[in-house]
């Protein structure tokens, strides 16, 4: 699913505009991201939970010239499944 095909299942599924639905589709992807950005973990009861992990430098080897390369420490987003969503896809 893409994000057309999303804005038109909140659109059909919220009784509202595809217009309508865009709009709070990317207020809510902006507020997870700036929440995410500020430190913050975000909770949706039944949903999940996106959180910041920190991972920390680490050598690897390029596979092309088996040379050790430093891969430095980056912080990435991370989502955990709740258990409602867990307990729905098995």
């Amino acid at each position: 699913m893409n994000k057309t095909e999303l804005v038109e299942k909140i659109a059909a599924g919220a009784g509202i505009s595809k217009v309508d639905a865009k709009k709070a589709l990317d207020a809510t992807v902006a507020a997870i991201k700036g929440a995410l950005v500020a430190g913050d973990k975000v909770a949706l009861v039944g949903f999940g939970t996106f959180a910041v992990n920190e991972r920390p430098a680490r050598e690897g080897i390029n596979p092309a010239t088996k040379a050790k390369i430093k891969i430095a420490a980056k912080k990435v987003a991370k989502f955990k499944a709740g258990a409602e969503l867990a307990d729905a896809l098995n």
